[in-house]
């Protein structure tokens, strides 16, 4: 099994800065791709970014250039630089792992989720 923590997200005010990071543990074997998406109450779930094992990224259209993934490939940690924030950027954002473990060859795993608010 892959448990998941995030951490770093909060309360910023329009244009200011947050840093989320994912940690994944558990009886990993390899990680695939790491990504995390976010989820604004009433809407559907989006992925803001992914970056694989061998470091192809993707943003979500909406990223245009605020916010940049990282991973720590031997601590199994993904991050989020999220700058130039706007009030839009608010909803749950959860972190979301492609890996091979013990008990699965490809398996999908998904954090709890952290707010991130962004209001003056």
């Amino acid at each position: 099994q892959v448990h998941l923590v995030e951490s770093g997200g909060g309360l910023v005010q329009p244009g200011g800065s947050l840093r989320l990071s994912c940690a994944a543990s558990g009886s990993i074997y390899s990680i695939y791709a790491m990504r995390w998406y976010r989820q604004a109450p009433g809407k559907l779930r989006e992925l803001v970014a992914g970056i694989t094992s061998t470091s192809n990224i993707d943003y979500g259209d909406f990223v245009e250039g605020r916010f940049t993934i990282s991973r720590d490939n031997t601590k199994h940690l993904v991050y989020l630089q999220m700058n130039s924030l706007k009030p839009e950027d608010t909803a749950v954002y959860f972190c979301n792992v492609l890996a091979s473990s013990a008990t699965s060859s490809y398996g999908n795993y998904w954090g709890p989720g952290i707010q991130v608010t962004v209001s003056s």
